[in-house]
């Protein structure tokens, strides 16, 4: 939505509801899966791996700029960067100011990480493999997902790890690394290089949009979480099924990436999430001038 946009109490609340509604699909299964201390290996991952909580991504936000009629008589006069637009006013709208003076610096981080992302090659040649390098020597290591088998074997995951180049430019991917198989990365990264290596190809910076978005909340608009966390819920379908892992008993066919049918899949795949992530990088982008934007405004207005 444009700044400015103006909401009824009726069309907000039905905005909220149909949200409400598109997360209770992916948050209802976990948590019905949790209660009875089950796991599943893909579609847990957004939960337990993201420090986003069901109970917060169900919350609807509208973004900056957006104007919410009558919404001082809800819960959501309560949450923090919410603020009435005048003084005895019944509406609500997103306190910029007050967001950016706390919390700027993870905006100024993380424009710059998205929009030099976007300016970098995209690499469709490193096959999933970083799964298989937090699988490495697992005999030695054990593995992350310890109640799933390997689908060639610890020594077979070893021969496709030792017989492919490692090329991982994800951090928060190469950190799980086993010992044995960081050295066998060409690249090195480390938190401090994250901005620099940063690659439009990788899935896991893919489904990073899902954090980067919800870290901005409430400035960011809720269809746009939900649209890079359904982003993200593919990616890893796909990060899982291009995995050493057997998940046959969850459903998934292998994407075999050991073999030139299955590399010639999953550049397929990587593909399309380039181009999806592209679109989503640039929608967040777009969010942030309007963030400046209002910014900018209110500024001049408190100087007249």
């Amino acid at each position: 939505m444009r700044a400015d946009t103006s909401l009824s109490f009726h069309e907000w609340k039905a905005l909220e509801r149909a949200h409400q509604d598109r997360v209770n699909t992916y948050v209802q299964p976990y948590l019905e899966r949790r209660s009875h201390g089950k796991k599943h290996p893909v579609e847990d991952f957004l939960f337990t791996y993201y420090g986003h909580k069901p109970g917060q991504l169900l919350r609807w936000q509208p973004g900056a700029g957006v104007v919410l009629e009558d919404a001082v008589r809800t819960e959501r006069a309560s949450w923090k960067f919410n603020k009435r637009i005048s003084e005895n006013s019944s509406d609500l709208v997103i306190d910029v100011d007050g967001f950016l003076a706390e919390r700027g610096a993870t905006v100024d981080f993380v424009r710059h990480l998205v929009s030099t992302t976007r300016q970098r090659p995209a690499n469709f040649a490193c096959f999933g493999l970083h799964e298989w390098a937090m699988a490495y020597k697992s005999d030695v290591n054990g593995v992350r997902h310890e109640y799933l088998p390997l689908r060639l074997g610890a020594s077979g995951t070893d021969t496709v790890v030792e017989n492919h180049k490692i090329r991982c430019s994800h951090f928060d991917a190469f950190r799980f690394f086993t010992p044995q198989a960081g050295p066998l990365n060409e690249l090195q990264p480390t938190r401090e290089t994250q901005r620099d290596m940063e690659q439009p190809g990788c899935l896991h910076a893919a489904m990073d949009l899902y954090k980067w978005c919800y870290k901005l909340v409430p400035l960011i608009s809720s269809d746009l979480i939900m649209d890079c966390f359904e982003l993200a819920w593919d990616v890893r379908t796909v990060d899982m099924q291009a995995s050493p892992y057997d998940l046959a008993d969850w459903g998934c066919e292998p994407i075999s990436i050991e073999t030139p049918e299955g590399k010639a899949r999953y550049v397929e795949l990587q593909r399309g999430f380039a181009e999806r992530s592209d679109q989503l990088r640039r929608r967040l982008l777009a969010s942030l001038d309007l963030v400046a934007e209002i910014a900018a405004r209110d500024s001049i207005r408190a100087q007249s």
